[in-house]
């Protein structure tokens, strides 16, 4: 399901992080960024699921080459063979510079809180002298994020991997996560306040990422026009100059334009997409419980009574079929007015007892112990001798 990264076997305690190497300590984010990512919800994310294409353009107008974002939900498989619900990030762009052939793709996968699982990229410029080419792979192994860079400038390749402890890069926004955390703040029109997150710089080093809203603007799409939310976004090398990109995005998260900014080219959308609204969960119908007058329905009362004369007919043929059960009740009724006893429910068991079946016989000589004319709930024990004491017996 995913390019699986073949490791070179170097762990942790072999191979550190070249900032580590510098006895310098690893920039942490701050709690308004883990308070943004922990706020995500899979509903939310939801709707974040959509493909998009923007064309590149000069600061002349002239169309260079096309970007294309999508974001999907899908299932990622990791080393043990665990397979999980994840987020699938997949960017691409390819066009001229100068008239120089350039262009990068980007493939990542991301849990629902942001967190890297595995991401590829890949960047490359068709210099006709010395072309350019650099692949960066991130991929999590167990407590720590393992990084792949490998830099190919002419004949000559430099490869460098890196080893990250994963407690130590919480708040960690890839490339991959950048293009969905953008469309999450799109759609809340706000960038969460003085938050800041870590990135990777161009030299793969571990710096601060923050965002900025710039407001909003109105802007031309076609014949339509539309309003956008401007967030800027800034990698703070510590090595470097920082590095800005401003984002232009629709109330759904669409991205309108994006400017690097220092660059003579942007990206542009040339068609206004149809914007996405969260669906409103209408509340299930309530039915009141009405009282049912079916004496008035002539249907429901004609069946009543059908009824109740196929049960009459029943009742009376199967006294006509057997009369000692006539003779029977009208025999215990009879006792029974005559008696007239307090427990009706005591004097019924007694006289219907001598018919049971497994009922004990009775004792032949009276006793204090009188036996109860109920039946016991508890399973019987057979004596020693293999049968059954009298009851009553002293």
């Amino acid at each position: 399901m995913s390019y699986k990264l073949h490791s070179t076997g170097l762990r942790a305690k072999d191979h550190q992080p070249s900032s580590q190497k510098e006895s310098l300590p690893l920039p942490e984010a701050n709690g308004e960024a883990i308070k943004f990512l922990t706020s995500l919800q899979p509903k939310e994310l939801q709707l974040l699921f959509f493909s998009e294409t923007l064309t590149m353009v000069s600061d002349t107008g002239e169309p260079l080459g096309e970007l294309t974002i999508d974001v999907q939900k899908g299932k990622y498989r990791d080393e043990l063979g665990v397979i999980s619900d994840c987020l699938i990030v997949h960017a691409f762009n390819r066009g001229y510079l100068d008239n120089t052939l350039c262009g990068n793709s980007l493939l990542g996968y991301l849990s629902g809180k942001m967190e890297i699982m595995e991401q590829h990229s890949h960047e490359f410029i068709k210099f006709l002298v010395l072309p350019m080419e650099r692949k960066t792979s991130l991929v999590r192994q167990e407590d720590q994020l393992a990084m792949t860079r490998i830099v190919k400038e002419g004949e000559e390749m430099k490869t460098e991997v890196t080893f990250f402890p994963w407690n130590s890069i919480a708040g960690f926004i890839s490339e991959a996560a950048n293009l969905v955390l953008l469309r999450a703040m799109g759609r809340r029109q706000m960038v969460p306040s003085n938050a800041c997150f870590l990135a990777l710089d161009t030299e793969g080093k571990l710096c601060y990422s923050t965002y900025q809203a710039l407001g909003f603007q109105t802007i031309q799409v076609g014949r339509q026009q539309a309003e956008v939310f401007i967030v800027e976004q800034t990698v703070h090398s510590e090595e470097g100059i920082p590095m800005s990109c401003q984002f232009y995005l629709f109330s759904d998260g669409h991205l309108a334009k994006r400017v690097q900014v220092g660059s003579p080219g942007c990206c542009i959308i040339t068609k206004m997409p149809i914007l996405r609204e969260e669906d409103e969960v209408e509340p299930p119908p309530v039915f009141e419980k009405k009282p049912l007058a079916w004496e008035e329905d002539m249907e429901l009362y004609s069946r009543f009574l059908d009824r109740k004369e196929e049960l009459r007919l029943c009742h009376t043929s199967y006294m006509r079929h057997h009369p000692e059960a006539q003779a029977l009740i009208s025999d215990f009724l009879l006792f029974l007015l005559l008696r007239q006893p307090a427990d009706v429910v005591t004097f019924a068991a007694e006289y219907f007892g001598p018919f049971a079946v497994r009922r004990r016989p009775a004792p032949s000589l009276r006793s204090s112990n009188r036996p109860s004319p109920f039946r016991s709930l508890a399973p019987e024990q057979p004596s020693s001798s293999g049968s059954p004491p009298a009851s009553g017996e002293g």
